[in-house]
């Protein structure tokens, strides 16, 4: 594994420690993209289509043994796309349709290097018990949660307290699943 080096596409503090938790050599290289996605996309390929979207500009900077890596986690519930929350009221709002009850979380990943290329996606569905107003008022307060798809991050608080269940991947919550990036990054070798 020692023979590539990772081109992270991801300003992502979270993704950036779970790549350096995988062992490889990285670097983060991006260049800002509108991350728009047509409305006759299934939901369930949005997340996939925007890894694409970000890794386009990147392509053409890699150098040999250089694999680029860019992903987009997406939250759907009850067939809609919860974003990034726009400011505190819309971040309490996606708490409220959580709570006491079940989503996904899809992250889709493009990899890719000079030669070829490789897209997936991983799903994970989340339980969340019922929140009090007082618990997503103080996790909102407390931890800001803005900038995560959502609103709400697995690994703080909300997530010892709230989620009590999950099938799939705990780290595809968290924005990247390295289980399923380490078996395809293995193909690139």
């Amino acid at each position: 594994m020692d023979n590539i080096r990772i081109v992270l596409g991801s300003k992502s503090p979270r993704r950036q420690e779970l790549i350096k938790k995988l062992g490889f050599p990285f670097e983060i290289r991006t260049k800002e993209v509108q991350e728009n996605y047509p409305d006759t996309i299934p939901k369930n390929e949005v997340a996939t289509f925007l890894a694409q979207l970000k890794a386009v500009p990147l392509i053409e900077t890699l150098n040999e043994n250089e694999v680029l890596l860019t992903s987009d986690t997406v939250v759907i519930h009850n067939n809609e796309i919860l974003g990034k929350p726009k400011d505190e009221q819309d971040s309490f709002r996606m708490l409220r349709l959580l709570s006491d009850d079940v989503h996904e979380v899809i992250t889709g990943v493009y990899l890719s290097n000079k030669t070829k290329n490789s897209t997936f996606a991983t799903t994970t569905k989340v339980f969340f018990s019922e929140l009090s107003d007082q618990e997503i008022g103080y996790y909102i307060t407390n931890y800001k949660p803005f900038d995560k798809a959502g609103s709400y991050g697995i690994q703080e608080w909300i997530g010892m307290i709230g989620i009590y269940k999950i099938e799939g991947c705990f780290y595809n919550v968290m924005g990247l699943p390295v289980h399923d990036v380490y078996r395809r990054l293995k193909e690139f070798i």
